[in-house]
């Protein structure tokens, strides 16, 4: 199960039940995610037998060699300031969360009226729109991927060179 911990949280636990019950008994059950809370630590040890826990790194541990700024600044000059960064430092490939799927397709559409190439990912698109969206990002044809938290699970992007949290996370892991 990967991403296991957001399947639980958004209510597919009975979903899950359901497709275990119809699993043989002797079976390799793995569940990988890039975070797990404590509750769903514990309702994933009752989904398993003789549970294995094998964590990479500490909770919430930054890599060292990140470089992390804040910049406070108000709401309503948040996407100006975005684009001054942008376009300021010649930034080629910035990924950006938005909580919001509404607040990612205003945010690609206010990047782009400014002439910065940009799109938007999350749960309303189609599949096949985010695999889209994520190889033109990728191939360097567009400069800015928004995309909300839950549909950039799993993007495996090689030296991503910026990432923008617009907006905080609703969960403090996915920082």
């Amino acid at each position: 199960l990967d991403e296991a911990d957001r399947m639980l949280d958004m209510g597919f636990i009975h979903d899950i039940k359901k497709i275990i019950a119809l699993l043989p008994k002797q079976r390799q059950t793995l569940m990988f995610s890039a975070t797990f809370s404590k509750s769903i630590r514990q309702l994933a040890k009752t989904l398993v037998k003789n549970p294995t826990e094998i964590s990479v790194s500490p909770r919430n541990t930054a890599v060292e060699i990140i470089e992390q700024w804040v910049y406070p600044v108000d709401k309503s000059k948040k996407s100006a300031l975005l684009t001054k960064l942008i376009i300021d430092n010649e930034w080629q490939q910035v990924l950006v969360f938005s909580r919001t799927k509404h607040g990612a397709n205003r945010l690609s559409h206010q990047l782009e009226k400014k002439g910065i190439t940009a799109s938007a990912i999350h749960g309303n698109k189609s599949q096949g729109a985010r695999t889209r969206a994520l190889a033109e990002f990728k191939a360097g044809e567009i400069r800015v991927l928004v995309a909300t938290d839950i549909a950039a699970r799993g993007i495996d992007i090689d030296q991503l060179p910026h990432v923008v949290n617009f907006d905080l996370p609703h969960v403090e892991e996915d920082y």
